[in-house]
């Protein structure tokens, strides 16, 4: 839909809302709704970029290492009102990430006594009849 109101905003000029509504299968009130509340779009946008600037400056100062649970935590300390899930939201469109410090382990480990066991049919495979091998 976005696109849609996009693009009859930039040719209404050329071809008029109306005729552009009815080949685009838009409704008219529905683009005049999309306009006017352009400027409230704009506001959202902006509290988003101060809001990723603070968190961009949280993340400088621990190094790089806070993700988005201590960010939030971090945005909360500081007296603002925010969901964890926004906070993923701008750290991920922005492409800010925390550092993972913890050594990855594996849960299965071979033992040190252990030997392998012995090849008896020397990687023989055939058969003539089910069960001889």
């Amino acid at each position: 839909m976005t696109c849609s109101y996009r693009f009859i905003s930039e040719h209404r000029d050329a071809f008029g809302v109306a005729r552009l509504c009815r080949v685009l299968d838009v409704r008219r009130p529905g683009f005049y709704e999309w306009l006017a509340a352009a400027p409230a779009r704009d506001e959202r946008a902006a509290r988003e970029d101060r809001l990723a600037g603070e968190i961009a400056e949280i993340h400088a100062t621990h190094r790089g290492a806070y993700g988005s649970p201590r960010v939030t935590v971090e945005l909360r300390r500081r007296g603002q009102v925010i969901n964890h899930k926004r906070v993923e939201r701008i750290m991920r469109e922005r492409e800010i990430a925390g550092i993972t410090r913890r050594r990855r382990r594996s849960l299965t480990k071979p033992g040190i006594a252990a030997v392998a066991a012995p090849d008896l049919i020397g990687r023989d495979f055939t058969a003539q009849a089910p069960g001889e091998r």
